[in-house]
């Protein structure tokens, strides 16, 4: 039992709020959250917590917009509730895509995501794979930025797969997909596309050597599986073998279900950090423990440096 730790979840992902508690030994914290008529959300703590040190478990996936407002509502109830500290515990980050202006007149809503987290009361952000670093800086408190890498290089090492490139689906995901190979051992290659819609890509070409070779596509997060099915097509026909995919964040909708289960990708390695993460070729992965850990490490005021570790 961690003395004066609260574990209090969303209606987000129940599931895996209750498999941190029971890794962290406490009992989720009593709390009432309803949805009036009007659609507005209703929240209640029903248990002390005066004093305490709650992390508030919420992953802002779909539905985005209610998930994060609860999530607003939830922090402050708690503040007002008299916690000594409250950590918002977002396993996965919604709205991490629109964290800067490439367009004229749009906005940046990463860093009003941020700015509302502070206002309403958090004083620390945990929260794992962003889709770009730089959002840390976004915040005007401490966070503590995971890394699913240990969890889903583990998965692939024990699946067996042998004579693997690690193939990044697009330029941005160079970094990450380079610690993947340095870990397994494997060479490198990038898959050079070009995004059509929000639900489309087109793959232009391959940057490296694939043939006759097992390739694991890396990404920190998909949605319509759009990116990663046009890179299997444009991967197989420059000759690789089989295709799997290694992702932090499987935000899947129905449409992106359907695309991988039609798709010649073997299988899908993905969190748990969303509830959308299965299907007929996903394996989901428990990060639990690690988030677990990383609040351990935080309420008793421990280093979690090395839970950064990138190299699995």
């Amino acid at each position: 039992m961690q003395d004066g730790l609260v574990v209090i979840s969303g209606s987000a992902h129940p599931a895996l709020s209750k498999e941190i508690a029971e890794k962290l030994g406490v009992q989720l914290c009593a709390v009432t959250l309803e949805t009036f008529p009007d659609e507005e959300t209703f929240v209640q703590i029903r248990e002390n917590i005066r004093g305490r040190d709650v992390f508030l478990v919420q992953p802002t996936c779909p539905p985005a917009n209610q998930n994060l407002m609860e999530l607003l509502i939830m922090v402050d109830a708690v503040r007002r509730a008299s916690a000594h500290r409250i950590t918002a515990v977002l396993p996965f980050f919604g709205y991490a895509r629109q964290d800067r202006k490439d367009r004229p007149r749009v906005p940046i809503t990463a860093k009003l995501v941020a700015n509302l987290l502070v206002a309403a009361g958090v004083h620390r952000v945990l929260t794992m794979d962003l889709h770009t670093g730089q959002i840390q800086g976004f915040f005007d408190i401490p966070v503590d930025h995971l890394y699913a890498s240990p969890v889903l290089i583990k998965a692939i090492r024990e699946s067996g797969v042998e004579d693997v490139v690690v193939v990044s689906p697009d330029v941005g995901g160079i970094k990450m997909s380079h610690a993947y190979a340095r870990a397994l051992g494997a060479p490198l290659a990038i898959v050079a596309k070009n995004r059509v819609s929000a639900e489309e890509v087109e793959a232009l070409n391959v940057i490296g050597e694939v043939k006759g070779r097992n390739v694991l596509l890396v990404d920190d997060l998909t949605e319509s599986a759009g990116t990663l099915t046009e890179a299997t097509r444009v991967l197989l026909e420059h000759g690789a073998k089989e295709v799997y995919a290694g992702v932090s964040h499987a935000v899947l909708s129905d449409k992106g279900r359907e695309r991988l289960a039609a798709s010649p990708i073997r299988q899908v390695f993905a969190t748990n950090s969303v509830p959308q993460a299965y299907g007929p070729k996903v394996t989901a992965l428990s990060v639990a423990s690690l988030l677990a850990d990383a609040m351990k490490r935080i309420h008793r005021d421990e280093s979690i440096t090395s839970l950064f570790d990138i190299r699995g």
